[in-house]
C-alpha cells in the first residue's frame, strides 16, 4: 500500500506531458517558400504616400506565416498577419509582436517566450517586407 500513491503520482506526472502535446501539422523547415509581393503607392489625404508589402510566407514546424505591413512614407503604419499557425501561444504572441515592431520601426524585436517559432517566422517575413519597400 505504502507504494501505491507514489506509484499513481508519478504515472499521472509522467502522462501530462502527453496530454499536453500538440502535434504540428506541418513537417517543413523554417524557410521562406515566396517572394514578397507589394501593391501600389496610394497617396493619403496628408500627402503622404502609402505603400502595402507583404512579406514572404515563412513555413515554421508550427505553420506558415506571412505578414502584410503598410509603409506611410518611410514609417510603419500597420502590421497585418495574413497566415499564422493556428495555436493559443501564437493567438497571445501577435498583438506583442506587431507592438514592438510599431514601436521599434524595424524587424529588430524581442522574442515572445512561449512563442519562439512564430516570433523567428515572423520576424523574418517582416523583413522580407521591409528590404522589399527599399
Amino acid at each position: 500500500m505504502k507504494r501505491a500513491l507514489p506509484v499513481l503520482v508519478l504515472s499521472v506526472a509522467g502522462l501530462i506531458p502527453l496530454w499536453r502535446y500538440a502535434p504540428s501539422h506541418d513537417t517543413g523547415s523554417a524557410s521562406a517558400a515566396t517572394a514578397p509581393a507589394s501593391t501600389p503607392s496610394v497617396s493619403s489625404s496628408g500627402g503622404t504616400t502609402s505603400t502595402v508589402v507583404s512579406g514572404s510566407t515563412v513555413d515554421t514546424e508550427k505553420g506558415p506565416v506571412q505578414v502584410e505591413v503598410t509603409f506611410d512614407g518611410d514609417r510603419i503604419a500597420s502590421v497585418r498577419m495574413l497566415r499564422q499557425p493556428d495555436h493559443p501561444q501564437t493567438t497571445a504572441a501577435v498583438p506583442r509582436l506587431i507592438e514592438e515592431t510599431l514601436q521599434a520601426q524595424s524587424a529588430d524585436i524581442d522574442t515572445v517566450s512561449g512563442a519562439t517559432v512564430t516570433s523567428d517566422g515572423y520576424k523574418e517575413s517582416l523583413q522580407a517586407a521591409i528590404d522589399a519597400r527599399g
